[in-house]
């Protein structure tokens, strides 16, 4: 058992059974009273997030979670499989663990996979990614980048939205936190 001494961003504690991802936390020591903890927790397996507050030096149970690098493969139909880049063993993911990653992976791309007791926990894609756009409507003449958006579908079949000058078969980096367009690549 650890104490709220041990609390960082990133570590992983079990309460009631369930794994809570630490996003953020505060050590408080008020004028009158005893120290306190306040967290900000995420659930690993639904993204609830909850705040919660500890007494200081209350026991609390850390997760051991091993975050390693894995390349994806492919998709079977109802997982997705990915290699350890370390023993190069295979690994099969549930769609539900993979969960909004899937519209950003194309087959040799690099993630971590957060695994406890050798079960995935959640995949984490790098920050952006640079994928070609399949279709979208052709541009207008006198097309600007503040003109307003268009829908465009990127090489994984998701779908956002562009600036109206963006043309079929340009290559976009997006951010895959939010599925926003960041810009052209060239």
């Amino acid at each position: 058992m650890a104490s709220t001494a041990d609390i960082k961003n990133g570590v992983v504690l079990s309460i009631d059974g369930q794994l809570w991802n630490v996003v953020e936390f505060q050590h408080v020591k008020p004028g009158k009273g005893g120290a306190f903890v306040r967290t900000k927790l995420k659930n690993v397996v639904s993204g609830k997030v909850v705040d919660r507050t500890y007494n200081a030096g209350a026991k609390i149970e850390i997760e051991n979670v091993d975050r390693r690098d894995f390349t994806y493969l492919y998709n079977d139909g109802d997982s997705f499989v990915f290699m350890d880049v370390a023993d190069y063993d295979q690994l099969n993911v549930s769609a539900t663990v993979v969960g909004d990653a899937a519209n950003y992976l194309l087959e040799n791309q690099q993630v971590q996979i957060a695994l406890n007791n050798g079960n995935p926990l959640y995949v984490e894609m790098p920050a952006s990614v640079v994928l070609e756009i399949t279709y979208t409507e052709p541009g207008l003449q006198g097309d600007r980048s503040s003109a307003g958006t268009k829908p465009a579908t990127l090489e994984t079949g998701y779908e956002i939205q562009v600036p109206l000058f963006v043309e079929q078969g340009t290559k976009v980096k997006v951010d895959t936190r939010s599925g926003d367009y960041l810009g052209r690549v060239s």
